[in-house]
């Protein structure tokens, strides 16, 4: 899907400033939550202290744009064409790619060597190599690889129907919400299983475009998939023990999508952050007016003033979840598919009707914390929520500081009232 923009993105390298030599790491460790974007500005440092100050804290440069990013706080997705599996069966190509990462491993702002976007399976042998080779030179940073959604087809995905039905076999039954005979359930989780099994990433990414055209008579269009996507997605996270990233739509690249509104784009971040994810990319950020994301030929659209919003939110709730773990989530009725409903013994209740999302976090596996969400994006609503979390007081995040709050008593019903934003979401916690 995105294939044919890495021609404009893959630009070169060259040598970069020495830097002292930080510790080294047997696998990238995500450090912070992740706030980056796909089709990245020149990396000059007028654009880049631009990033900085939208709240982004991860851009995409060749070599040569690393020491740009490092003065403005940001780290960098490093691109070269020397950055696929063919270079390490050429000799000297593969020298240049040795002495590529000896020069940037140790530079204070690498984060990450982009490899590919949406490969199909057949891909991931020589991908795996890759990510192998890496590793072994430079453990400290990731290998980064994008896949694809789930409404890609079995040619794209690379996975036949036979191997789809032979993923059947040790589905977690527990898995509800999912129709575990359906050809599109199997053949994506068959493809997420080779492609951990196979590359081994330290980080799953993927993207899903969920927002379409409005219909005829001005209501909105959107796909079926987006939480079906998100939920094999984190299950196999979870399997595999990784983070995982969602690049969320912010364009019109493709005829058949509608550009989301400042409310759109709320709920899609705050849903990926229930589902527990570790990232958020924005597809796309720089470009020509056919692309129509957040710049257009370098300039400003009204969507960025929101997204910058956004991120400075993403950023405070992006720290307090990354130390918490995702434990669960779960839907209101009417349940979308792949969506789980809350369990008669879930720890939060909503009563009233609405369609919200209840993210469980905590620790050892303990809930202590919950994020909830109005799955609307139109209008706000009300919950009336139960607390059933041991603690006796009930403790928000505040979006613009990143501290918590004082804590309000839950009384004897343990029950509070939370307004929510068309698509927003609030996180609290239990403590004594």
């Amino acid at each position: 899907m995105k294939n044919w923009l890495l021609a404009v993105l893959m630009l070169g390298n060259a040598c970069v400033t020495a830097r002292a030599i930080p510790p080294v790491a047997a696998h990238w460790t995500q450090k912070q939550f992740l706030i980056t974007f796909w089709c990245p500005p020149p990396a000059t440092d007028e654009n880049l202290a631009r990033v900085a100050r939208e709240g982004f804290n991860l851009t995409w440069t060749p070599a040569d744009g690393l020491d740009a990013a490092a003065r403005h706080g940001l780290r960098v997705m490093l691109q070269s064409p020397l950055l696929k599996p063919e270079t390490l069966d050429d000799a000297a190509q593969r020298a240049e790619l040795d002495a590529l990462i000896d020069r940037v491993k140790n530079h204070p702002a690498m984060e990450a060597y982009f490899l590919t976007d949406e490969p199909g399976a057949g891909a991931f042998p020589g991908l795996g190599k890759l990510v192998a080779h890496l590793r072994a030179r430079d453990p400290a940073h990731l290998a980064y690889i994008n896949l694809f959604p789930t409404y890609a087809n079995e040619q794209q995905l690379g996975v036949s129907a036979s191997e789809a039905d032979r993923a059947r076999v040790g589905y977690p039954t527990d898995f509800a919400g999912v129709d575990t005979s359906d050809q599109t359930v199997l053949r994506y989780r068959e493809h997420l299983k080779q492609f951990v099994e196979i590359v081994k990433p330290d980080l799953i990414s993927y993207d899903h475009y969920h927002f379409l055209k409005l219909k005829p008579d001005g209501t909105p269009n959107d796909g079926k998939q987006y939480f079906l996507n998100l939920a094999l997605i984190r299950l196999a996270a979870l399997e595999a023990k990784k983070p995982f990233l969602n690049i969320i739509q912010a364009d019109t690249i493709e005829k058949s999508w509608r550009l989301p509104n400042a409310a759109e784009m709320r709920w899609l971040v705050f849903t990926t952050l229930a589902y527990g994810g570790r990232g958020l990319s924005y597809f796309t950020y720089w470009g020509p007016p056919a692309y129509n994301g957040l710049y257009v030929d370098g300039k400003p659209m009204p969507l960025l003033t929101a997204v910058a919003a956004l991120n400075q939110e993403i950023a405070k709730f992006g720290a307090a979840l990354m130390e918490l773990e995702a434990l669960g989530v779960h839907h209101t009725a009417p349940l979308p598919y792949g969506a789980e409903a809350v369990p008669t013994n879930c720890p939060v209740q909503i009563a009233d009707d609405g369609e919200f999302v209840i993210g469980l976090f905590g620790r050892d596996a303990k809930p202590t914390a919950f994020l909830i969400v109005n799955r609307n994006y139109q209008r706000e609503v009300t919950a009336s929520v139960r607390v059933l979390m041991p603690g006796r007081k009930l403790q928000e995040l505040d979006r613009k500081t990143g501290k918590w709050s004082r804590g309000q008593s839950l009384g004897a019903k343990r029950t509070t009232p939370i307004k929510l934003a068309p698509g927003d979401g609030r996180l609290f916690r239990i403590v004594k």
